[in-house]
């Protein structure tokens, strides 16, 4: 281990000085990149001097345990070397964690989109409910929400939302809210009492740069309309919503958030361009076809990732088969626990799919 410590070491002496060259300061794009590396290395390089040192200690101890000619010596000697091996299991442990390579696309910004599935009105209302939990989860974080475009439900909530999140290491976080949620309860508009299952699908897509996707705007049709639905005088008498169709696909973004036309088509291309690099992305993952099943469904009350149930204020994710009985507090954007099990399941797999790491 420490033979790994040593060359992540040399990688964060070279981005160290780098970060400082004048060079490197101008291209914005390069030192982002690197203080990112930066502050990732940092980790493990500071876990592993703690490690160096309590090695230290081991083998200081073992040589003095072994000389044996000072009792008293021998005694504390006998007591580091106890509290040493006591930390050094999960010291290693965490390391073997730090270790494992990260995927370059977890630092992405995301685009989410949320769809009401099975259900009719009251799958609306809870992509809606959806929505407003993810809204709450970003602002808690810090992380900043903008809508791209909307289609509000008959009775409430949303037939679509498409949203972006921008902050640090989002899709990284995001991606494992990526498959359909199922809710049970009562719905506002049943007379009966009965409850019904209804289920949203929420797409999660790494947020795609320039130079991550060449779209040829060839053969992407500009349509340019005025806005529907709220929104103010100049939203809904101008031409300022955008709707591109991308002909190789046939894929079609819109988005008429925003009172600028430029604007819109400038969300639009983000979201086209994020689309297009998530169908790049599924292409190289398709050996991991379990992992795209769970990211990619149709809306199917089947092909659920997890549910949430109001009648026993219970929320089951059944990956990793974790029940919590907070329902309420997770509604309301409190998903990190489970988002942490998630993180935890997945690292396990990874440590268990590189045990050449180490």
């Amino acid at each position: 281990m420490l033979e790994k410590i040593q060359i992540v070491k040399q990688r964060f002496d070279e981005v160290s000085d780098l970060i400082i060259q004048p060079d490197i300061i101008t291209d914005q794009k390069r030192y982002i990149q690197l203080n990112k590396e930066y502050k990732d290395l940092k980790k493990i390089v500071d876990k592993g001097e703690i490690y160096k040192s309590l090695t230290d200690n081991i083998a200081e101890a073992e040589e003095i345990i072994a000389d044996g000619s000072d009792a008293e010596m021998v005694e504390m000697a006998k007591m580091q070397l106890e509290e040493a091996k006591a930390k050094l299991p999960d010291l290693e442990e965490e390391i073997r964690f730090l270790l494992i390579p990260k995927d370059p696309d977890d630092a992405k910004n995301v685009v989410v989109e949320v769809r009401a599935g099975t259900g009719g009105d009251e799958a609306s209302i809870f992509a809606g409910d959806l929505y407003r939990m993810y809204s709450k989860y970003c602002s808690d974080k810090g992380w900043k929400v903008d809508v791209v475009s909307l289609s509000e439900g008959t009775s409430g909530g949303y037939k679509e939302i498409i949203f972006e999140v921008s902050g640090e290491d989002v899709y990284g976080t995001m991606k494992f809210e990526a498959g359909v949620h199922r809710v049970q309860r009562v719905p506002q508009t049943e007379t009966q009492g009965r409850v019904h299952t209804s289920a949203a699908t929420v797409m999660v897509l790494p947020e795609a740069e320039e130079f991550d996707v060449e779209l040829d705007m060839s053969e992407v049709r500009i349509e340019r309309t005025t806005s529907t639905g709220p929104g103010g005088q100049s939203v809904n008498t101008t031409y300022s919503a955008i709707k591109l169709h991308h002909e190789p696909t046939g894929m079609i973004v819109s988005c008429q958030d925003q009172k600028s036309s430029h604007k819109n088509l400038e969300k639009a291309l983000k979201v086209l361009r994020s689309r297009l690099y998530e169908m790049e992305l599924a292409k190289k993952q398709a050996a991991d076809s379990e992992k795209r099943k769970s990211m990619v469904s149709s809306g199917d009350r089947s092909a659920k990732i997890r549910t949430y149930n109001y009648p026993q204020g219970r929320v089951t994710d059944h990956r990793i088969g974790l029940t919590l009985y907070d329902l309420s507090n997770i509604i309301n954007g409190d998903i990190q626990k489970i988002i942490d099990e998630l993180m935890l399941a997945e690292n396990t797999e990874m440590l268990k799919a590189s045990d050449d790491v180490i």
